[in-house]
């Protein structure tokens, strides 16, 4: 007998084998007419599946209004995109097409290479069959039948998945629409009706199972939408995002490049870069020092032996660079973290608990090996620099120490116009295997970083089992950016493992004259700093606030006759501390102002005869236009408080 238990807590029983669509019947309208799919004791599932014929499960309905329904439909407009392209061009041979964030993809082997003047003609044929609204068939055959079917619709990467990776499965499923059969889990909407948006975005090369030396395959994106409202303000906000790429925004602004005479995945910061990243350490040294941290330095490599005791060798062998094997015998590691080293430092000579909390930082370069496939301009890369702060505290200074830190990456946040951000508890899965460390000390760890998190009322704070560093529990902050996408960026993470007698055995001497075991917190604000500039680019959209500016003010004069009042003018603002720049170029004056706008200089001081008679600018604001005359002197003072106060350009809709 099955028992089904509703959200209002009645229950409904079947003595017989039942899906989902079954108990629409039992329910009527108007249910029945707004059901997508359904939950099965927390598990999605469609309303094609048939449900256990015994037990008693918790059984509710999505609809439309469900964030989980979007992934179904996703799902199923992935299998719509496959038999549009299948009946566009015949023989295709499909590999996978799941759902992802904000879309869907399938892998095809073709052909011919698609291009976007494909697009069209696809999108076509998707919307064609939408009209005719078939339901999506549900199928349960033995393995073996499977593998038989897949053969006769001369689909192999089909009969390979299921020889390999649903080889220990008994039955599988498939899913018909139509003359379209395809191999797949589900779940799925109940017909092809309730896809109501969706654009083809992209075409990409892919290989068979992401393997360099199987097939080539040809990855087709697209974007689907419950509404083609929401998928006009969904392509918008992709439109937006296109203007704002820091990999464009950058090379455009001269401030970083990448090339491949260097190697890919390696920044090369060029003067303007340089500047915007210094201002952004400056901003946070002041900070360090404020908070009693002491700044450090440390190799870029390390003997291999480091790096196996902290455990970063091999859990993360994957991703590190091959060691590097010396003729003594000896091998070394590009760094792929800075904690061993600090912990090093903090073990360089006995400690005392009057020294701590000890707290040390440092702007370190890091290496990780990236496959190239995964490298984004700034956002991805292979060598990046932590802000890392190491803090070497009591168990008893825990809480406030990590309440610091977490004060801190929301000062840091807020100072940059992050001002929407939600906070992650990532906590260890007792079922897991790659945590190290005693399950009680775990236990005490992630007790102390809850307490603390509560108590500060953190904005939308959730908790994520399974996402915890090998080590320790940490609090990650996931921030949205001015167009509303999330990038994960500070970090502060508790750590009771690594200072344990497994890993480097930490001491201090306490009061009572005997050795005691510290705690040790991991915090970066920025994370890396070449990731958040990238991001900041894009936040920005490349008009920076006045004080990160790498431009702060550009003198333009009317004509050359007055060169030497605007080189008079440049020397006194670059005096006072400001980043200016003059144009003294035979151009008209227009030209010279559009130039400093396309360029996103923040304010222009226009100079010509009445200005020099003055001793006055005419100033420019970017974002502003024409504000008028002003005393040298006053813009000066004007200036130097923006940047002082790091004030923020006003926000303007991207609506």
């Amino acid at each position: 007998m099955l028992q089904l238990i509703l959200p209002d807590g009645a229950s409904l029983r079947f003595d017989r084998r039942v899906r989902g669509l079954d108990v629409l019947g039992e329910l009527g309208p108007p249910r029945s007419k707004t059901a997508l799919a359904a939950k099965l004791d927390g598990r999605l599932i469609d309303l094609l599946t048939y449900l256990p014929e015994d037990g008693r499960f918790e059984f509710r309905l999505l609809t439309q209004r469900d964030a989980e329904v979007l992934e179904v439909m996703r799902h199923s407009a992935a299998h719509l995109m496959a038999r549009a392209v299948m009946r566009l061009f015949p023989g295709a041979k499909l590999a996978f097409g799941p759902p992802v964030e904000h879309g869907f993809y399938y892998d095809f082997l073709l052909p011919r290479s698609l291009t976007e003047d494909d697009f069209p003609g696809i999108e076509a044929e998707m919307a064609r069959l939408v009209e005719l609204d078939e339901p999506f068939e549900r199928i349960e055959v033995p393995h073996e039948k499977a593998v038989e079917i897949c053969r006769e619709l001369d689909q192999p990467f089909k009969v390979e998945h299921l020889e390999e990776g649903l080889k220990d499965e008994a039955t599988v499923s498939f899913y018909r629409q139509g003359e379209f059969l395809d191999l797949c889990e589900g779940p799925h909407v109940p017909s092809a009706g309730w896809i109501k948006a969706f654009k083809l975005l992209s075409v990409a090369g892919a290989y068979w199972r992401g393997d360099a030396a199987r097939q080539q395959l040809q990855r087709l994106y697209a974007t689907a939408w419950l509404s083609q409202d929401e998928m006009r303000q969904y392509l918008h906000r992709l439109a937006e995002a296109k203007k704002r790429d820091h990999r464009v925004l950058g090379k455009r602004l001269e401030l970083f490049a990448i090339d491949p005479a260097v190697g890919s995945g390696l920044i090369l910061w060029l003067p303007k870069g340089a500047v915007l990243r210094r201002e952004l350490e400056n901003f946070l040294y002041e900070e360090l020092i404020r908070g009693g941290y002491q700044v450090v330095y440390t190799p870029h490599i390390g003997r291999v032996e480091l790096y196996r005791t902290s455990g970063h060798y091999p859990y993360y062998a994957d991703s590190q660079f091959p060691p590097i094997q010396m003729a003594d015998g000896e091998r070394y590691l590009l760094k792929p973290m800075n904690c061993p080293h600090h912990i090093m430092i903090y073990q360089s000579r006995p400690r005392s608990y009057k020294e701590l909390p000890l707290r040390l930082a440092e702007f370190g370069t890091v290496y990780r090996f990236e496959q190239s496939g995964e490298l984004t301009g700034m956002t991805r890369v292979r060598g990046f620099t932590q802000d890392d702060a190491h803090i070497f505290c009591t168990e008893e200074q825990v809480p406030d120490e990590f309440r610091a830190c977490i004060a801190m990456t929301q000062f840091i946040l807020r100072t940059l116009g992050f001002d929407e951000y939600r906070v992650r508890l990532s906590l260890r899965d007792p079922e897991g295997d790659k945590y190290v460390g005693d399950p009680e000390v775990w236990r005490r760890a992630e007790t102390a970083l809850i307490e603390v998190c509560r108590s500060m009322n953190l904005p939308n704070l959730e908790t994520a089992p399974g996402e915890a560093a090998f080590y320790g529990p940490k609090a990650d902050f996931i921030v949205s950016d001015c167009i509303g996408r999330e990038w994960q960026l500070g970090t502060v993470q508790l750590d009771y493992n690594l200072p344990s007698a497994e890993r480097f055995n930490l001491e201090y001497i306490g009061p009572d004259n005997r050795p005691h075991r510290p705690a040790m917190i991991h915090r970066a604000p920025f994370g890396s700093l070449e990731r958040f500039t990238g991001i900041l680019i894009e936040h920005f959209a490349g008009a920076f606030p006045l004080w990160l500016s790498p431009e702060q003010i550009r003198v333009v004069t009317v004509s050359e006759k007055f060169e030497e009042y605007g080189r008079g003018v440049e020397s006194r603002l670059r005096a006072a501390g400001l980043r200016a720049s003059g144009d003294y170029r035979a151009e008209k004056v227009g030209a010279k102002i559009r130039d400093a706008q396309l360029e996103l200089v923040p304010y222009m001081a226009v100079i010509g005869g009445r200005e020099q008679e003055n001793g006055t600018v005419a100033l420019r604001s970017r974002q502003e236009g024409d504000l008028g005359a002003v005393p040298l002197a006053s813009l000066i003072e004007q200036l130097l408080d923006e940047v002082r106060s790091r004030r923020l350009p006003e926000k303007r809709s991207n609506a």
